[in-house]
């Protein structure tokens, strides 16, 4: 198991944006075709098999892409054509065709609606269409739809509360993830499904079946929701995390768990945030990478494989643009274009043949 960079060549410029999964990874190439790589056993590669890759894969079909979301067993993506497109694990419907069979190549979402942007969970998914509305597809039995009942679907339904939406996520990095979040227009944030570990951000550990307001009248530029957790980043750049903190996913110097937003890291100003399944990790607006939370697999990316309950600087001296936060496994693309992986590589989720985790940011393979 290595502990310092992979020197088996240099990184790719090839990818805009990355998006980690719980097993698997996807980049979306600045000639907007996608890629995936890692866990394929029910088609989340799109590849149109179900086999594991340890390099870039293109995705199969004609589409084209301006955003990709990878999810656990499945994956989304908004099309160039304004149509959300989804693969993978469909027991749950989570990839909204109307079936439950899952999917090796994008298929595309029932409804004829045109999407601004589209988030893949652990079991279900969530768009947000011209307007604003907000539509969920998937599992249901937290109410993380939104619809104010329990009963999964396998085409999109309408989000409760009549509010329009700038942004989503859908808690992911685990078939467990069970929460939605919302930034509306002007920048109050709503939680709901799954709450026992305070993930809501309302300071109860109870269910929520419809959008319930986050605590502390905060007005939040972007929301991240990992595993049992969601962080949060103000328009004036101060973090927020609040739920699970088993392993100090939460940041605050602790191991309890948090009800409602702590801001953590004063001292830094932020300018992105992504939750993976037990982690965290940012960029502040130097272009430094910081992880905290889990980190058996090395997916804090320090150099270590000790958990962290205070954000680490990400080793390497990189400056990154871009940073997600998977399952086990976190990916990064610098401010130079290059993109690279770091932690758990049990299913080639880091990109790159050599095999092994890897504890520091390891080169992914260019497709």
């Amino acid at each position: 198991m290595a502990c310092g960079p992979d020197q088996t060549g240099p990184a790719t410029d090839l990818f805009a944006s990355l998006s980690a999964g719980g097993l698997h990874t996807c980049g979306l190439a600045t000639s907007q075709t996608a890629y995936c790589w890692g866990a394929g056993f029910s088609g989340q590669l799109g590849g149109g098999t179900m086999a594991d890759r340890a390099t870039p894969q293109p995705v199969a079909g004609q589409a084209t892409f301006l955003s990709l979301e990878a999810g656990i067993p499945h994956t989304c993506g908004l099309g160039t054509d304004g149509m959300a497109y989804c693969w993978g694990q469909n027991d749950r419907g989570q990839v909204g065709d109307g079936s439950t069979t899952n999917r090796d190549a994008p298929s595309p979402v029932a409804g004829d609606m045109t999407f601004l942007s589209v988030t893949a969970g652990g079991t279900h998914t969530c768009g947000i269409v011209t307007g604003g509305s907000l539509f969920c597809w998937g599992e249901n039995e937290h109410g993380q739809l939104g619809d104010g009942g329990a009963t999964p679907s396998a085409e999109p339904v309408g989000v409760s509360g009549n509010l329009v939406f700038e942004s989503v996520t859908a808690g992911a990095a685990t078939a467990g993830a069970a929460h939605t979040c919302g930034v509306t227009a002007g920048g109050a944030a709503f939680c709901w499904g799954r709450g026992a570990s305070g993930q809501l951000g309302n300071g109860l550990p109870n269910d929520q079946t419809t959008p319930t307001a986050v605590a502390n009248v905060l007005t939040f530029a972007t929301l991240s929701a990992g595993g049992s957790h969601t962080c949060g980043l103000t328009w004036a750049r101060e973090l927020y995390c609040w739920g699970d903190n088993a392993f100090g996913q939460v940041g605050n110097g602790s191991r309890f768990s948090q009800g409602s937003p702590r801001r953590i890291a004063e001292q830094l100003e932020f300018q992105t945030v992504t939750a993976g399944l037990d982690h965290t990790c940012g960029i502040t607006t130097d272009g430094t990478a910081y992880c905290w939370g889990r980190n058996d697999r090395g997916q804090l990316g320090e150099g270590s494989m000790t958990d962290r309950d205070t954000p680490e600087q990400v080793v390497g001296g990189f400056r990154f643009r871009d940073v997600t936060a998977g399952g086990l496994h976190t990916c990064g693309i610098t401010t130079d274009g290059e993109s690279y992986c770091w932690g758990s590589n049990s299913s080639g989720q880091l990109g790159f043949t050599a095999g092994g985790d890897r504890t520091t940011p390891a080169p992914v393979s260019a497709p």
